[in-house]
């Protein structure tokens, strides 16, 4: 028989697939697979658990929020192994798993996953970090993963927070400079992105057809720190409009960048905390990953 590592968050989201766990178990046996099970108990627990129990299995799977999902990845790019990767998708933003449009029924995910075939996927390289989908600075990176969803949906979440302020004071921008293959920006920034996903927290939305997320290529998103009220309403047009090419937003695609920025500067790899630097590169790893996806998925 094949083995599979099941790592689960039983704190995700709504905690929604615990009560299926017995029968989540039951669709990989019946798929041919002995499974073994561990559920975390804190952050860093699914990498920690990864790099402890992957070795000798024929597939990886998690349960989770994209942070479960992210550390699993971490655990196999530091062990070098190139296994499969099974993504259920059970915490409360899901970015990466929207993108890749998994079920969001934990058991239609399950089967998604033992019926389906591995597809390659980039995964980018951050320090000596890696993250699946985005590693972001700056204001909207504080605060986007706390604002409750329903705000979300009614303003779209970078118009909320910059509809909420009441003084430039509260505007908190970071001084960067980033070099790429084709360009050198350097300016005061409100907030960046380098992602690779359509969805990034609630703030950025791009259209599918602009992301290929086995291109080796990130998508840049820099909006400038506001120097006057008029510029911040430029900034919410533009946003709620999903107009990423204006004199407030540089958008672009690269492969590699180097950053010069405030090393206490915070950091956030795919929704959880990351370390700055005063110097920072970021990779592409084109096909990386290969993530279990059903063929009417792809």
């Amino acid at each position: 028989m094949k083995k599979l590592l099941f790592v689960m968050n039983p704190y995700a989201g709504t905690r929604k697939a615990n009560k299926h766990l017995a029968d989540i178990l039951s669709i990989f046996n019946r798929a041919d697979f002995t499974v073994t099970v561990h559920m975390t108990a804190s952050p860093g627990d699914c990498e920690r658990a990864t790099m402890a129990l992957a070795e000798g299995c024929d597939l990886a799977v998690c349960a989770g929020g994209d942070g479960t999902f992210s550390e699993m990845v971490n655990g196999l790019m530091r062990l070098g192994l190139d296994i499969p990767v099974g993504y259920i998708p059970c915490g409360s933003t899901n970015d990466f798993a929207n993108t890749l449009r998994l079920s969001k029924d934990v058991l239609q995910a399950a089967r998604d996953i033992a019926e389906g075939t591995p597809v390659c996927y980039d995964v980018g390289q951050f320090q000596n970090r890696y993250f699946t989908y985005v590693a972001s600075f700056g204001a909207f990176t504080r605060t986007s993963y706390a604002t409750p969803q329903n705000i979300k949906n009614a303003l779209g979440h970078a118009a909320y927070i910059l509809n909420g302020i009441q003084e430039l004071s509260q505007l908190h921008k970071e001084h960067i400079r980033i070099e790429t293959e084709d360009c050198v920006i350097e300016d005061d920034f409100l907030f960046g992105a380098i992602c690779n996903s359509t969805s990034v927290g609630g703030i950025l939305s791009l259209d599918p057809k602009q992301v290929d997320m086995a291109d080796g290529k990130f998508e840049l998103l820099l909006v400038r720190a506001p120097k006057d009220f008029l510029e911040i309403t430029e900034c919410i047009g533009a946003l709620q409009n999903k107009k990423y090419n204006c004199a407030m937003i540089t958008f672009l695609s690269t492969s590699h960048l180097k950053i010069a920025a405030d090393p206490n500067m915070s950091w956030t790899l795919d929704g959880e905390r990351g370390e700055g630097a005063g110097e920072i590169t970021v990779k592409n790893l084109q096909h990386a990953i290969r993530v279990m996806t059903r063929s009417s998925n792809d």
